[in-house]
């Protein structure tokens, strides 16, 4: 009878044995990190590395955050950050000064921020996350970045640049243009020009037309188009008060 008792609690001491074997790794493995599969961002962005992670296990100051990147071109990962109650940013490579902690271990977050993203930033970045006695499960996750050139843009005082200077001048001078091949300025006759002063045309002494010649309208292109010493003397023609038509000729 004793023995048949041991053997049973021998038995259920093996049956124990066994369930701890097989059911405490589970109990301290339960940690889990998440990142997304791919970031995308253009030259110049800042970007944000998240990171999130779940434990069994509270956070405590025993809690460890490292992430490591590998270049797109290929190679072992290098660590450039690393969090122990604090944050420990690389002081030197391509990463200098150009990281930001942005984790709250409370919340389960661990991620950080890559200020000034240029093309060699492009590239695999692995979070990886402990926290004692979570240790095993799985403790890391891997994201992609991809940096592209940033897209030109023209801004609206561009635009008013252009415009005030180029296309507004541009305009104007091609109305004036037009103006004038549809209103083509009068050509002053060589004759006026090399006339004696006192050779005169019967009916110019005066100014005006011979008698029954018909009066030429001054149409809107001719006074545009006028020059200053022309309109001078047509304003001049206006003016001046009716000759009699008995009038003979000049004294002079």
């Amino acid at each position: 009878m004793r023995r048949l008792r041991h053997r049973i609690t021998a038995l259920n001491v093996v049956l124990l044995l066994y369930l701890i074997g097989c059911f405490a790794p589970s109990l301290v493995s339960s940690i889990t990190v998440n990142t997304p599969a791919e970031l995308h961002a253009s030259k110049g962005d800042t970007v944000t590395l998240s990171c999130t992670f779940t434990s069994t296990s509270r956070p405590t100051s025993m809690m460890t955050v490292d992430w490591s990147y590998r270049p797109q071109s290929g190679g072992p990962p290098q660590t450039f950050f690393h969090f122990s109650s604090r944050a420990f940013p690389s002081l030197e490579g391509q990463f200098a000064g150009r990281i930001r902690w942005k984790g709250i271990p409370a919340r389960g977050e661990a991620s950080i921020s890559l200020i000034n993203a240029t093309l060699n930033d492009n590239g695999t970045y692995t979070c990886s996350v402990r926290n004692p006695p979570d240790v095993h499960g799985s403790p890391t996750s891997h994201t992609v970045l991809t940096v592209t050139p940033k897209a030109p843009s023209i801004r609206f005082s561009d635009v008013a640049v252009l415009l005030a200077f180029i296309l507004l001048p541009s305009a104007i001078i091609t109305l004036i243009l037009i103006g004038r091949m549809l209103c083509p300025k009068k050509q002053h006759s060589q004759s006026k020009a090399y006339r004696s002063p006192i050779e005169v045309t019967e009916g110019e002494e005066y100014g005006i037309n011979p008698p029954g010649a018909k009066e030429k309208r001054v149409s809107c292109c001719d006074l545009y188009l006028m020059d200053s010493e022309d309109e001078d003397e047509y304003y001049n023609i206006k003016k001046m008060p009716p000759i009699d038509e008995g009038y003979a000729e000049s004294q002079c």
